[in-house]
C-alpha cells in the first residue's frame, strides 16, 4: 500500500510454482461474461483474509458508470505487515482501512498517483488488497480521456495509479461500499484459468520476509499486467 504491503509468505499447500523457463504464457485469459448477467459481490466476498481475497478477485469488474474494467492484477496486504499503512495504526487516512471487508480504501501517494484498494476480513483488521492492473471492458473513450493516452495498449491500465485515474477516483471514495449498486462497485466475474504469482513491487523498506511474500497475483496468458512480470511464475494446484 503505497503501496501498502503485507507480512508472513502466503501458505504454499497444495501449490506447486513452476520454474519461469516452463510456465507457458498461452493460457487462457478469464473470459469476461455479458454485464447484463452480472451483479456486485456481496460482502461476505470481501470478509476474508487478504491473501486469500486477492487471487479471488482476478477475473471480477470493477464498474463506474460507464467504465468496466477486468481486474488482472492484485496485491494482498495485512495488518502485521511491514509494508501495510496499517503498521502506523488508525489514523484520520488510514481509518477506512480498519473498516469492514468489501469497502474501498483510496489514498494518495507521492501525492500524484490515487490507489484503489480493496478492504479485507473483518472490522478492526486492517487488511486490503491493491488493484494494480486491469483490463478494459467498456467505456475505453472516457478510459482515454482520463488518462490522456489514446491507445489501447496494456500501458493503458496496467500500473495502480493509472486504475485510479481511469476510474475518475479521488480519495473522497475511501470507505465506498464496493458491493452495493451503483457508483463504484465490484461485479462478479469469471475466474481465470491459471494464476501468476510473485513477490510484490517497491516494498523494498519492508522486512525481508514480507519483500519475498509471494502475494502479488495476475492472470496467466494476459497482457494487461504491470512489470516486472520476471518476478511472476505459474501456480498450479494439485
Amino acid at each position: 500500500m503505497a503501496i501498502c504491503s503485507e507480512n508472513p509468505a502466503a501458505p504454499k499447500k497444495n501449490v506447486v510454482y513452476v520454474r519461469r523457463a516452463e510456465r507457458t504464457e498461452q493460457a487462457p485469459i478469464c473470459k469476461t461474461p455479458k454485464l447484463k448477467e452480472v451483479l456486485p459481490l456481496k460482502q461476505s466476498f470481501f470478509e476474508c483474509d487478504a491473501v486469500d481475497l486477492a487471487p479471488r478477485l482476478l477475473g471480477k469488474l470493477l464498474r463506474r458508470e460507464d467504465v468496466v474494467l477486468q481486474i488482472t492484477e492484485v496485491e494482498a496486504y495485512r495488518q502485521d505487515d511491514t509494508a501495510c499503512h496499517a503498521r502506523f495504526g488508525k489514523t484520520p487516512r488510514t481509518a477506512p482501512l480498519f473498516g469492514q471487508g468489501g469497502h474501498a480504501y483510496v489514498y494518495l501517494c507521492y501525492g500524484l498517483h490515487v490507489m484503489l484498494n480493496v478492504v479485507a476480513d473483518k472490522d478492526g483488521v486492517g487488511a486490503a488488497v491493491l488493484i494494480r492492473s486491469c483490463a478494459p471492458v467498456s467505456g475505453l473513450e472516457t478510459i482515454q480521456t482520463r488518462r490522456k493516452q489514446q491507445t489501447i495498449k496494456p500501458i493503458l491500465l496496467t500500473g495502480p495509479g493509472k486504475i485510479g485515474q481511469a476510474l475518475g477516483l479521488t480519495t473522497q471514495w475511501s470507505s465506498h461500499p464496493l458491493f452495493s449498486p451503483g457508483g463504484l462497485e465490484i461485479l462478479d466475474g469469471s475466474s481465470p484459468d491459471a494464476i501468476l504469482v510473485g513477490p510484490r513491487v517497491g516494498i523494498e523498506y519492508a522486512l525481508p520476509k514480507d519483500v519475498i511474500a509471494l502475494w502479488r497475483f495476475a492472470i496467466a496468458g494476459t497482457p494487461w499486467v504491470s512489470a516486472p512480470r520476471n518476478t511472476l511464475q505459474l501456480q498450479k494446484h494439485l
